[in-house]
């Protein structure tokens, strides 16, 4: 499942992007800091869009939070629940120009899976659908939802990460578009996938 995803965004473009769908972001914290970088891994902070208490946010959390065994939540199955917003927990999107997917290596001789990189094939940036939570242990935390595999990424993985169309944002922001409306896979022909190193 998805571990790891690529966030080569520019601030402006950005702002700019969800401004066309009527989503318009205050920074609370200040403008967040998002350098570019093809690697976001599990625990690193990253930038995530989220309504709260009918303010929408542009701010920068930890990718997963601690779960009762420890172990990093950082993905989340989507199907069958529907997810509220509230003070301490609630939808957000979560920002990314591709994410990444391994498979056992071609080459058996190989010590480390093969990488996948996916990006949406239409759009430079898109928005994976994500939940954050105030955690006791590590403050608030992001983690990404997901569902079955779509014919795009099934040849590479059994789930994938919800990816939500521009048209959706909004909606799932709000909390006006309930949550199992949204948790599908994309399309056929959605995405590109590329080796890489």
């Amino acid at each position: 499942m998805c571990n790891e995803f690529s966030r080569k965004l520019d601030l402006d473009l950005l702002i700019t992007g969800l401004k066309e769908y009527r989503i318009i972001v205050g920074a609370p914290e200040g403008l967040p800091n998002i350098e570019p970088t093809a690697s976001v891994r599990i625990t690193d902070p990253s930038v995530i869009v989220r309504a709260r208490q009918g303010q929408t946010e542009l701010i920068t959390r930890r990718w997963s939070w601690p779960g009762q065994s420890g172990k990093p939540v950082y993905n989340y199955r989507g199907e069958g629940r529907d997810f509220r917003n509230s003070a301490k927990q609630g939808r957000c999107l979560v920002p990314v120009d591709g994410f990444y997917e391994f498979t056992a290596p071609a080459d058996a001789g190989a010590k480390r899976k093969d990488k996948w990189l996916f990006r949406w094939k239409a759009e430079d940036w898109f928005a994976i659908a994500g939940l954050w939570k105030a955690d006791e242990t590590v403050g608030e935390a992001f983690t990404l939802l997901t569902c079955d595999a779509g014919h795009d990424i099934a040849p590479y993985h059994h789930r994938q990460v919800v990816l939500l169309d521009r048209r959706d944002w909004a909606g799932w922001l709000d909390g006006s578009v309930p949550a199992p409306d949204l948790m599908r896979p994309t399309p056929a022909g959605t995405l590109t996938v590329e080796p890489t190193g």
